[in-house]
């Protein structure tokens, strides 16, 4: 299965389209940590990540995964853990993902730079949550209703492309 990112607010999976909110600088083929733009370019995801003191655990083919308080993603571009899930650690710079706001509730690390990343080539790039449909940072973010529909389609096969 593929999810399509046809334009920056459209993204289609099976028979649905969901509204969506990227990158506030728009989409790119040469990605730069911290330029706010989605990544161009057809992508595997990770696992569900879900605050369970938000939600149930979802109905999804993904592997589950709840989301700690001491849970962060390394956006540091000097660390060997770059662009991986981490143990917050004061002294490496991260993407917290135990937040007040609710964005990261539900999130599914789109696989970006992640295997072998290369340096300062962007970090942290997410399906995730939103309110306002408000550009992101470089994410995809859709409304919950619309997430938890996203999730019961797919699974750990499922591919996202971004054009």
């Amino acid at each position: 299965m593929i999810i399509t990112l046809k334009n920056k607010e459209t993204l289609i999976c099976d028979n649905f389209e969901f509204r969506c909110s990227t990158g506030k600088n728009g989409l790119t083929k040469n990605k730069i940590e911290g330029d706010k733009k989605t990544p161009k370019g057809t992508f595997s995801i990770g696992n569900l990540y879900y605050r369970r003191d938000r939600n149930h655990k979802p109905d999804t083919k993904l592997k589950c995964v709840p989301i700690k308080k001491s849970m962060g993603w390394c956006d540091d571009i000097n660390n060997k853990k770059y662009n991986k899930l981490i143990k917050i650690n004061n002294n490496i710079k991260h993407e917290k993902l135990f937040r007040k706001k609710n964005i990261y509730d539900l999130l599914v690390p789109i696989n970006y730079n992640t295997s072998n990343p290369k340096k300062n080539k962007g970090s942290a790039i997410f399906l995730h949550l939103t309110n306002n449909y408000k550009k992101t940072a470089g994410c995809v973010a859709l409304k919950k209703r619309d997430m938890l529909i996203l999730i019961k389609l797919i699974n750990k096969n499922t591919k996202i492309e971004i054009i």
